[in-house]
C-alpha cells in the first residue's frame, strides 16, 4: 500500500490478480525533476523524514505515548524516541497556544515542519522559536508546553536539553 502515492498514474506490481504483469509496475522518479509539478516537495519531505529516522531511530523505538487524539480539533500528539510529534489535520483551523503534554521537561525546538518552504508549505512557523515546558500536567504527562500548530501541518519537536 502507498506505492502509488505521489504518482500521476495508477501503479500495480506483479501479482496473481494481474497475471504477474510488469506492465503497470513503473515508478516515475523523473517527476521530481519537473519544476512545473509539486512532486519535488514530497520527495524533499520524504528525504528529510528518512534522515530524521536515521538520526533518532523512531521507527524501531518502543511504542509511542499518544497524549492527544482530539476528534473535533483534529490534533494528534505523541512522544517517541525522545521526540514530540504534533499533527493538525483540521482543514482550516489553526491553534495558537495549543497545550501538548510532554513527559520530559526542557526547551524544545522544531526539527521538522511540513509547512516549511522546502516542502511547498506556507512557512507559518518560525524555526527559531523555543518552546519551554511547564510543570503543568496535561493528558497524563507530567509537563506540558504551548505550541502554535497551523492547519494541515505536522511538526516534530526535540528537547534541546537532551541532545542526540
Amino acid at each position: 500500500m502507498g506505492n502509488e502515492f505521489g504518482h500521476p498514474e495508477w501503479l500495480d506490481f506483479p501479482r496473481k490478480g494481474n497475471n504477474e504483469s510488469y506492465h503497470y509496475a513503473r515508478r516515475q522518479f523523473n517527476l521530481t525533476d519537473d519544476h512545473l509539478l509539486r512532486y519535488r516537495f514530497l520527495n524533499a519531505f520524504d528525504r528529510d523524514m528518512n534522515k530524521l529516522e536515521e538520526r533518532f531511530g523512531w521507527l524501531a523505538s518502543p511504542p509511542a505515548f499518544v497524549s492527544e487524539k482530539h476528534e473535533s480539533n483534529k490534533v494528534i500528539a505523541f512522544e517517541r524516541a525522545g521526540l514530540v510529534f504534533i499533527f493538525n489535520f483540521h482543514p482550516y483551523q489553526s491553534y495558537v497556544d495549543y497545550r501538548v503534554g510532554v513527559e520530559t521537561p526542557g526547551k524544545y525546538k522544531i526539527l521538522l515542519d511540513s509547512d516549511a518552504s522546502e516542502y511547498g508549505g506556507h512557512q507559518r512557523l518560525d524555526h527559531s522559536t523555543e518552546y519551554f515546558s511547564e510543570e503543568y500536567p496535561h493528558n497524563y504527562r507530567h509537563n506540558s508546553l504551548m505550541v502554535y500548530i497551523p492547519s494541515r501541518v505536522a511538526i516534530v519537536l526535540q528537547n534541546m536539553d537532551i541532545l542526540n
